[in-house]
């Protein structure tokens, strides 16, 4: 199987390479516009001149099987367009776009030529959080808080919040009827976000604040007198009198805690499979991602 792997940043070094890297039966490619960076990480993982691409022409005349989109936000569009275009499944990181109207048009072009489409939504693969969907969820709270980090509305929300929004989504256990937002917003930076979404017998509240003090993830999950705790994706604490912790164990990789490796495997496993995923799901996130900035941005003024 062929696969493309366009943008060498940190993510793509730090959490996807270390898995596609190793995967038996990948002839993986490389492609950025970034020499250096092609030369250095393409001979860390010791692939020849033929899998070493300067640009997504060079790429897509490979006849690719399946492609990973790691490059910057703002050109994700024209990006997966082109693969979408040719026929490639692609997996993408969080978000598709900053524009809804962006993020809409790749779904519906996906779904028109009949090809998979997937967004890098990790935390929904988390084992830690995977194992809060078992859990009951009368109340959900989950933080995602920075350090000195304040940032313009859109781009804080659509590349970081995000995460929060969606994991939200991914546990609420029944329909959403009430959404509410709160922020700050100063000298047109976001410092922090309050999402409130609840439904018949359950709240779900996510947070971030941009100048906490802490860089912390925590995601709590309670309901029937007893409580789930997952404290930045590596221990889980439940509580039901005495509390019990669980720890991720010394050898277990990066990738696999955080849901990246899971997520890899299932894009992969499908492409393999001949069936075709629908980004339809991750573009609902996307339009209560746009809901929260249009009202942090009416709200502040700016819009």
């Amino acid at each position: 199987m062929k696969v493309g792997c366009i943008g060498l940043g940190d993510i793509a070094q730090k959490a996807y390479l270390p898995v596609l890297g190793f995967q038996p039966g990948i002839d993986l490619h490389l492609q950025t516009r970034t020499p250096e960076t092609l030369r250095r990480v393409a001979d860390s993982l010791h692939l020849p001149a033929e899998r070493r691409h300067a640009d997504l022409d060079s790429l897509l005349s490979q006849g690719l099987d399946a492609a990973f989109v790691h490059a910057p936000t703002a050109v994700h569009p024209q990006i997966v367009t082109r693969l979408l275009e040719a026929g490639v499944p692609t997996y993408v990181d969080k978000p598709l776009a900053y524009e809804l109207a962006d993020s809409a048009r790749l779904v519906g072009l996906a779904e028109e030529r009949g090809v998979s489409l997937m967004v890098g939504f990790n935390r929904r693969h988390a084992p830690g959080y995977t194992q809060c969907a078992d859990h009951s969820r009368e109340l959900i709270l989950m933080q995602k808080n920075r350090v000195g980090l304040p940032e313009e509305p859109r781009t804080m929300i659509l590349d970081d919040f995000i995460h929060v929004v969606d994991t939200l989504r991914f546990l609420v256990p029944g329909q959403v009827d009430d959404v509410t937002v709160r922020a700050r917003v100063r000298d047109g930076l976001l410092h922090h976000v309050v999402l409130q979404l609840a439904g018949d017998g359950f709240t779900a509240l996510g947070v971030m604040n941009r100048l906490s003090g802490s860089a912390e993830e925590i995601l709590e999950v309670s309901g029937q007198d007893t409580k789930r705790q997952v404290v930045n994706l590596a221990e889980t604490v439940d509580h039901k009198g005495q509390p019990t912790v669980r720890r991720r164990g010394d050898w277990v990789p990066v990738a696999r805690q955080r849901g990246i490796e899971q997520a890899v495997l299932f894009f992969l496993d499908a492409v393999r499979a001949g069936k075709v995923l629908s980004a339809r799901d991750a573009l609902e996130t996307h339009e209560l991602c746009e809901r929260v900035v249009r009202t942090v941005l009416e709200r502040s003024g700016a819009a």
